[in-house]
């Protein structure tokens, strides 16, 4: 049964059905129109030499048994001569004169029905009749005197090759049929055989295993699927790499600051320390914890950028206040690691985004360009029309290495290992979800971070922004200067 449901089984059933299927048409068509057509045009030749002795009887200027003889040799039919027909009351009796068969009985051929009836409508007749058990095919021409010249010739010949072409047709299709079955089955276990190795890479690829290549060197429509399968592995393989370096980036970021914080309460619980030291301790673990909780919203951030449920809301935002709040928020560690904090900030622009999302992507490059340039290196907020940059007079970023900053867990060279890699790929993935984007720039002296996002130039923008304005926290409502100082401090 389980080789029934094959589809290389159906495929040469399939087949074999279409070859008996084209073969029965042949029969039923081409038999019996070859057998009419024959019959027919015995007939008609027999027609055509029936008239042509009629007229070679007119020239000689009568009929007699050599007549008729050489007639028949000249027709290769029987020829037979009836005189006119005797007899009154309405009964008729056509009686052959002259045969060229004499010596078969004469009876066979008295009132013969296409003689009779050209005799009766003094026209040419023709037709088939059976006679003794066989079939013939007759032409009858009357003459002026009413005599009748009938060419008879069976149709046993015609019958014969008819019944030769049908018996080859029967054997020509059980040959068609016999290989139509081997060649389909043939061709559908190759095709089939296809199909398994497609489903053995199916399986291997659901199991997880992404190894081996998906390769079909056919260029149908098999091909092409298993070309897909291919494409669909390697997109797998990369995804599920790119899931295991996620996941062991993620427990070691977590490790990290989990085991410090085991470490400073083992130190706490057993060591006699004095009360500078345990503050120095609870610093430490309270930055820890701050690394943790910055750690996990980051992971859910991405979690629910990854399955689509992070919507940012679109919304007429001024750019230079998120600028302004962003100095001031960062000015006590500029401040702590030496850098000059500056604003530059045009409050006449306005974009369309989310502004605590916005505020998320400008703490990811300021943060970044506090965290991995040298001390006392310049880093300048800059918001402008709807364009929030950071720039600083760093050594740069190489060119080679700059579309990998906004990788996940990916920290270049030399980077501080306080850092996630999360921050720049986080607010990329933002930028574009806000219908933006974030693009770098860099050479030695100057790297710039720069979010372009859609201008907001709708009617009635103003007042839209001004109720906005007012609902806001106050944190991040500002003038443009707002906590410029304390962000240049020193």
């Amino acid at each position: 049964m389980a080789l029934l449901r094959s589809v290389g089984v159906r495929l040469s059933f399939a087949l074999a059905l279409v070859v008996a299927g084209a073969l029965a048409i042949v029969w039923i068509a081409l038999v019996p129109t070859l057998q009419r057509r024959l019959e027919d045009g015995k007939l008609d030749r027999l027609a055509s030499s029936a008239r042509a002795v009629t007229r070679d009887a007119e020239a000689t200027g009568g009929v007699d048994q050599d007549f008729v003889d050489d007639a028949a040799r000249t027709a290769s039919a029987r020829v037979v001569y009836f005189s006119a027909p005797l007899g009154g009351g309405g009964q008729m009796a056509l009686i052959p004169q002259y045969d060229s068969q004499r010596l078969r009985p004469a009876g066979d051929v008295v009132n013969d029905p296409i003689a009779l009836r050209a005799s009766t409508s003094g026209k040419p007749t023709r037709g088939f009749v059976e006679r003794g058990g066989q079939s013939f095919a007759e032409a009858a021409v009357p003459d002026a005197n009413g005599d009748v010249l009938l060419l008879s010739s069976s149709l046993a010949d015609v019958r014969a090759n008819v019944e030769l072409v049908r018996q080859r047709v029967a054997w020509a299709g059980l040959v068609a049929l016999a290989v139509s079955l081997l060649v389909g089955f043939g061709a559908a276990i190759a095709f089939g055989r296809r199909i398994r190795r497609l489903e053995r890479a199916a399986e291997r690829i659901a199991s997880g295993d992404f190894s081996e290549p998906v390769v079909d060197r056919g260029r149908d429509e098999i091909g092409e699927l298993a070309a897909a399968f291919d494409r669909m592995r390697r997109q797998l393989a990369q995804l599920d790499d790119a899931r295991r370096a996620f996941i062991a980036n993620a427990s070691h970021e977590l490790r990290t600051p989990i085991f410090s914080l085991a470490g400073f309460l083992e130190l706490l619980r057993d060591e006699e320390l004095d009360e500078a030291t345990r503050d120095e301790f609870f610093a430490t673990m309270s930055e820890q914890v701050e690394r943790l909780a910055k750690l996990a919203a980051e992971l859910l951030d991405l979690s629910r950028i990854d399955a689509g449920q992070l919507r940012p809301e679109r919304e007429p935002v001024e750019l230079a206040p998120v600028a302004s709040a962003l100095c001031g928020e960062f000015a006590a560690v500029a401040r702590r690691r030496g850098h000059p904090l500056e604003l530059d900030a045009d409050g006449a622009g306005l974009a369309v985004g989310d502004s605590e999302r916005l505020l998320q992507i400008g703490r990811a490059l300021v943060e970044n360009a506090l965290l991995h340039t040298p001390p006392g290196t310049p880093v300048r907020v800059v918001a402008r029309g709807s364009t929030l940059a950071v720039e600083d007079a760093g050594p740069g970023i190489p060119e080679a290495d700059q579309e990998r900053v906004f990788a996940r867990f990916t920290r270049l060279h030399g980077g501080r290992a306080s850092g996630t890699g999360l921050g720049l790929a986080i607010a990329r993935e933002l930028a574009e979800l806000m219908d933006g984007r974030l693009v770098l720039e860099s050479e030695p002296g100057r790297t710039v971070f720069r979010l372009e996002l859609p201008a907001a130039e709708a009617p009635g923008l103003e007042e839209a922004l001004r109720l906005h304005e007012e609902a806001r926290p106050p944190f991040s409502r500002g003038n443009g200067t707002g906590g410029l100082g304390a962000a240049t401090g020193g």
